[in-house]
Parts: C-alpha cells; sequence; structure tokens
C-alpha cells in the first residue's frame, strides 16, 4: 500500500444526526472530502478540508458536471497517491446498493489503503422515521433488502418474484419508485396478495419525508397521486400496519418547515441543532462573522486592571466567550473574579458563565439592555463596573447608569463584521419563496438581513417567506430597516424564536 488513506464512509439517509461517532471523526481528520449528492450538507459545514461534491446522474445536480463511476475511483486513488487523508462520504451505507464494493475493489488493484465505515441504511431509519418496524415477533422474522433500479446494461432481471412473493417477512425496495407499477404488477402476478399492507417513504429522515399507505395494488395510484419524488423507499408486508399506532417523526412541531439561521456560521450549531430536532430544516443565512478584536491591548489592559471593578457585565455569550478565554489566554482563571459581581443580560449569556463554573450575580426578568440598567440602577450606585462587549452595540447601560453615578467602561472583546453575501444555494431557497421562516436575533442582524436581500429574494416576503424576530428591540430595528415581523418571542432567545414560530404555526394551521 502506498500513498494516503480513503475512508468510506456512509452519512446516513439524510438526518445529519444519523451519522456514525467513526464517521465523524473521519471527517474530521480528512484532507479532501467527496461526497454523493443525497448526504446532507449540514454534515460539511463544520469540517476545514477541501469538499467536492460528485453527482453520478444529472438529478438534483445543477450546474454540475455528471461523473461516472470509473471518474470517482479514479479521482479518489489520485488524491490517496498524493499522501491526502480522503473520505468518500456516501449516503446510507456504502455496501449496500451504494458501490461501495466497487470503490474498495478499486483502491484495493490501485495499491491504496482503506476503510470501511457502515452508515445506518434508509431500510431501517426512512422506515423507521416513518412509523415501520420491518421486524416484529408477531409479523415478520424477516427482512428483504431488494434494488428496485437494477444495472441498466443487464439483459434481464435479476429478481425471483417468485420468491419473492412468497417470502416469510418484509420486502423493502430501494430506489423503486419510477419502476414501482412494474414491481407492484410483478408480485402480485407471482402470487403476493393485492390487499397486503404497503407504504412508499420519500426524503426519509429528512424534514421534507412523505409517507403513503394503502394496500399493494392500490400503491402506485397513492403514489401518482401525493406526487412522491426520489429518494424513495417501498415497503410491503403486515408490519406496514404499526404504522397507524406509532408514526411520530411527521408530527414535530415544525416539521416540513425550513427555517433560515441568521446567527454566525461558526457559532449557530446549537440553532441549527434546535431545528432538526423540532423537525425543521435550517438554512444558514448567516448575516454577520465573529472574530476575536484586531487589537488585543485594550482587553488586556482592562483584565490587568479588574481589581478597580466592582462588576463584570456581559451582554452576550459571546463576550462570555471571548473574554474568559483571553483571561486564560495571558495566565489567569476565574480566581482574578472572586471580588466582582457578574450581570448578564438573559439565561443564555448566564449559561455561557456556566461552563466556566462561574454563576451570575444578576439577570433581569426581561433579556434587554435597559432591563439590565434597571436592575443594575439600585446596585452599583458609585461604582466601576467593566462591560465585555462586541465593537458594536447600543449605549443604554452607560447612559442610563451614569444617573445613579456609575461608571461603565466598555471592553470589546469580539468583532462583527457583515457578511459580503449569502451562499448560492441559500440565496436560490430564498429567491425560490422555499424557505418558510427565518429567525432575526439582534438589531444589526435584522438590518444586514435587510441588506443581503436581493430584489427576487424580497419579493417573498411576507408572501412566503414569514420573520420572527427575537425581542422589541429587534422588531423595532426590522421596522426601520422595512421588514415586516410575523412573530415575535416572548423569551429572548433562539428557543423563543422556535416557540414563537410553533405559536403562529398552530394559530393558522
Amino acid at each position: 500500500m502506498t500513498g494516503g488513506k480513503v475512508y468510506l464512509v456512509g452519512a446516513g439517509p439524510g438526518d445529519p444526526g444519523l451519522i456514525t461517532i467513526k464517521g465523524i471523526e473521519c471527517l474530521k481528520q480528512a484532507d479532501l472530502i467527496l461526497y454523493d449528492g443525497l448526504v446532507n450538507p449540514l454534515l460539511l459545514e463544520h469540517v476545514s478540508s477541501e469538499v467536492e461534491r460528485t453527482c453520478r446522474v444529472a438529478e438534483g445536480c445543477q450546474n454540475r458536471r455528471v461523473l461516472k463511476q470509473d471518474e470517482i475511483n479514479q479521482r479518489l486513488i489520485a488524491a490517496a497517491r498524493e499522501g491526502k487523508t480522503v473520505v468518500r462520504l456516501k449516503g446510507g451505507d456504502p455496501f449496500i446498493f451504494g458501490r461501495g464494493s466497487e470503490e474498495a475493489a478499486a483502491l484495493r488493484d490501485a495499491g491504496i489503503d482503506f476503510e470501511i465505515v457502515p452508515g445506518i441504511t434508509a431500510a431501517t431509519a426512512a422506515a423507521g422515521y416513518a412509523g415501520i418496524s420491518v421486524t416484529h415477533r408477531a409479523y415478520a422474522s424477516a427482512v428483504a433488502l431488494i434494488t428496485g433500479h437494477e444495472d441498466p446494461t443487464k439483459p434481464d432481471s435479476s429478481l425471483d418474484y417468485e420468491a419473492l412473493s412468497h417470502f416469510p417477512g418484509t420486502l423493502v425496495f430501494y430506489m423503486g419508485l419510477h419502476n414501482l407499477k412494474q414491481i407492484v404488477s410483478s408480485l402480485i402476478q407471482a402470487g403476493k396478495a393485492g390487499e397486503t399492507p404497503a407504504a412508499a417513504i420519500s426524503r426519509g429522515t429528512t424534514p421534507f419525508q412523505k409517507t403513503v399507505q394503502g394496500t399493494l395494488q392500490e400503491l402506485p395510484d397513492l403514489v401518482q397521486e401525493a406526487a412522491l419524488v426520489a429518494p424513495s423507499l417501498i415497503v410491503i408486508g403486515e408490519c406496514v400496519s404499526l404504522r397507524d399506532h406509532i408514526a411520530w417523526y411527521e408530527q414535530k412541531p415544525l416539521f416540513g418547515l425550513r427555517i433560515g439561521i441568521t446567527r454566525a456560521e461558526d457559532q449557530s450549531e446549537t440553532e441549527i441543532q434546535q431545528a432538526i430536532r423540532l423537525g425543521a430544516q435550517p438554512v444558514l443565512l448567516p448575516t454577520i462573522e465573529i472574530s476575536k478584536p484586531a487589537d488585543q491591548a485594550p482587553v488586556d489592559q482592562a483584565i490587568s486592571r479588574l481589581e478597580h471593578y466592582q462588576w463584570l457585565v456581559f451582554t452576550s455569550a459571546n463576550g462570555v466567550r471571548y473574554f474568559m478565554d483571553r483571561l486564560w489566554e495571558l495566565g489567569f482563571d476565574s480566581r482574578q473574579l472572586a471580588h466582582l459581581k457578574i450581570a448578564t443580560i438573559g439565561p443564555s449569556t448566564a449559561e455561557a458563565l456556566l461552563a466556566y463554573r462561574l454563576r451570575a450575580d444578576l439577570t433581569p426578568p426581561q433579556y434587554r439592555a435597559e432591563a439590565l440598567a434597571e436592575a443594575l440602577k439600585p446596585l452599583v450606585a458609585h461604582q466601576s463596573l467593566l462591560w465585555a462587549g462586541a465593537n458594536r452595540g447600543r449605549e443604554v447601560l452607560q447612559t442610563e447608569l451614569a444617573k445613579v453615578s456609575a461608571t461603565v467602561e466598555k471592553v470589546v472583546v469580539y468583532e462583527n463584521h457583515d457578511v459580503a453575501a449569502w451562499n448560492t444555494e441559500s440565496l436560490r431557497l430564498l429567491e425560490s419563496g422555499e424557505v418558510d421562516w427565518v429567525g432575526l436575533s439582534s438589531p444589526s442582524i435584522a438590518r444586514n438581513f435587510e441588506r443581503l436581500l436581493s430584489d427576487a429574494a424580497r419579493t417573498q416576503l411576507g408572501k412566503s417567506i414569514k420573520l420572527a424576530s427575537i425581542s422589541p428591540v429587534t422588531s423595532q430595528a426590522a421596522l426601520e430597516a422595512g421588514l415586516q415581523i410575523d412573530a415575535e418571542a416572548k423569551d429572548y432567545h433562539w428557543d423563543g424564536i422556535f416557540a414563537a414560530i410553533q405559536e403562529y404555526r398552530s394559530l393558522h394551521s
């Protein structure tokens, strides 16, 4: 074996949470990632290596050249020979109708070292997300995995429909949507009862999963009426009837919605995961980027003078992280703060403190600067406060606390920078009206969101795209920028945004 190494990794069928821990470890160490079109791109958001999408069919491969399997094999071999660690990221499991064995054979023939990292296949994942158990001790003790799309160069089908029609368990056909009528007629002609329970699942384990259920003989018409699209899974057998009682995924509160996440991309993981947990598809629409200050000298000077302050104030989780990280970089730790009282603007900021084993002494009942100032006024007269914040922000704290002769010194511990443009795919979803909601989580984000809108995307506002604001202050900034707010959070954090969207949906459904 020579050169680098290739990992053939199963990414699961759609939900990014279904990749294995080993699969994630491979992504983190890769120099190059070649991923299939069916792989959820959210898996790639926190990967720093070079990424290329491979397409073997024209469908879903806009503006990209369709690659033959031999070309993909040669790309893997060439990259490994350059000494790179390569991940071939494939939908589902690479060895279950994924052509992974063909790629492995090509690598072995070329003398390239490789490993197989299995993935969760659609038969278990998509069926489970549709509420269908493919085995059950009362209904089926066996399951058959079958391709519904054989090699088109083969002269005849290798499927024995006579044997399949009498198989004592559940039949699961992959990629059979286009051949469904032929599959159904062949099974029935071979003796399978037309009344056998059956289901077709489209885009399984994604927020756009759609399932139709009926009898085997009804299934082609049901699929046509529902306009199901690939990728798909066809399940045939008595176990399908269990869906009536245990279907769960399609009942999630925000199922089927695309929600724009406007936080900085490298800090939006929590919001992305919460959207997925609620059944929504997150769309990354960052309007700002977060970075350390260009000049750390003012931060260092403030840290060197901590004994001169009585209070330390944080108005964002970013402020907590960047301040505490700089404290550590300078060789100090939280003991430097022992004499200080700490105030935070809201629970998410207070929660960020907990990572450093610190508790906030004060968090106002309303999560806004005005409420924080009012809560501090009785406590800070004639005292000095250090506010660790961003390069942008309102001066409410300085103005209001000056009324009780308190001094607020602001030190910039992180900087917000405007994003120049969104990625092509996110902008396309906005312009086509395929984004349902966008969450606006600060006044500057609201203004930047309006600035980044193209004319085509702007026409979708109020028609297809609704806006949810994190607070009254953000709503006011949005209105001043010409944006209409459809829902406003009662609790001023991203969970509040999701709750506001959920409430709106329940009221208008």
